[in-house]
């Protein structure tokens, strides 16, 4: 009997999420309800050492209405990376404002604080770094950075439930933060995000943009979004709360295993202040054996990979505008280097197993 395919990422949805949405229904409250409201303390007190969390219909919604919330607007630029999922930039254009991209450091895949500190100009009103495959970005540098010339921090949390920086929780560092609560994430809510708000004020404005402008019905005070989360989605992500810790040591001992036997190749890198939690367990390799590496494990063994992201924002066509005759080397050599190897804690031992061997045997043959 062949062996079963090994998928990069498994969402886990079991009996007690079934329950969770029964009931909701049941209730008749299907809309942004007292689900969302549970929702949004829980996952303060849970992930963010207990700053307030706003819930909204997606991750890009999150960033979106973060960045309109903390007042970026047209003629204001905010400092990303090229080297992460294109809705980090596309929430900077989508307010008027223009992002600018800054390179990566090579070993953490994050912002680069020098490169950052180059791409500063008199417009530059923000720098929002992703804490990219589950690893935080060198929030002390990048702060110094931003302390120094007057700018906003902002964080992309999308992968990086649970990570910390000098012990401190992701998501607690900037003016706001997103977390993403799709499917493939460490956590899920079904599809949705989380504001972490570090004000009252910022808090606010995120649940009036989410809401149509209004905090009361027909008081509309801004023009604002239908961004909302519904409590059927609230009820998911309340239950998966109860069990992102278990899951995130579980992978973090799927990376061990893998970091210990894999051979080859160039295991994540994990800075001596950073906690990662492994959404992606990525890899890197030689380019020119990047996709025959990618085939030979999905073909022959049957061993599912990510390749995130072989071709870096600032060269696709919806966002080249804002990088005329940019270059940033480490981003361009990353792109085509990196693997991301199943971690996800449905893992078995035997599949672990097969993982390592299925790569030391593909990357020997190549070499």
């Amino acid at each position: 009997m062949s062996a079963e395919f090994i998928p990069p990422a498994k969402p886990i949805i079991g009996d007690e999420e079934r329950a969770a949405v029964d009931r909701v229904m049941r209730s008749g409250m299907v809309a942004q309800g007292p689900e969302v409201a549970a929702f949004e303390q829980e996952f303060g007190d849970v992930v963010l050492s207990g700053r307030t969390a706003v819930a909204v219909n997606s991750g890009t919604s999150g960033l979106h209405l973060g960045l309109l919330a903390a007042g970026i607007g047209p003629g204001d630029e905010v400092i990303v990376p090229s080297f992460t999922f294109a809705a980090t930039a596309n929430s900077v254009a989508l307010t008027g404002a223009t992002p600018v991209f800054a390179d990566i450091e090579p070993d953490y895949f994050c912002l680069d604080a020098d490169s950052v500190r180059a791409a500063i100009t008199s417009r530059t009103k923000a720098i929002m770094p992703v804490h990219l495959y589950g690893h935080p970005a060198n929030v002390d540098a990048l702060r110094a950075v931003a302390d120094e010339h007057g700018l906003h921090l902002f964080e992309d949390a999308a992968q990086a439930h649970l990570a910390t920086w000098r012990g401190e929780r992701v998501g607690t560092f900037g003016d706001f933060a997103m977390f993403s609560l799709y499917p493939t994430k460490n956590m899920t809510s079904g599809e949705g995000g989380m504001v972490a708000c570090a004000t009252d004020q910022l808090a606010r404005m995120v649940r009036l943009l989410r809401n149509q402008g209004m905090e009361r019905q027909y008081a509309n005070e801004v023009v604002g979004f239908n961004a909302r989360m519904t409590d059927i989605h609230a009820a998911i992500g309340r239950v998966q709360l109860t069990k992102v810790e278990g899951w995130t040591k579980t992978r973090q001992q799927n990376a061990a295993f893998l970091d210990q036997h894999l051979e080859g190749v160039a295991v994540p890198a994990v800075a001596e202040h950073a906690t990662h939690v492994y959404h992606q367990y990525t890899i890197k390799v030689d380019a020119a054996e990047r996709d025959g590496i990618v085939g030979a494990l999905r073909e022959e063994h049957k061993i599912g990979t990510g390749v995130y992201y072989p071709i870096p924002n600032h060269q696709l066509s919806s966002l080249t505008r804002f990088a005329e005759r940019l270059t940033l080397p480490v981003t361009q050599q990353v792109a085509g280097e990196v693997i991301s190897l199943p971690v996800h804690p449905s893992l078995t031992e035997a599949d672990l197993e097969r993982i390592v061997a299925a790569v030391n045997a593909t990357v020997r043959a190549g070499s």
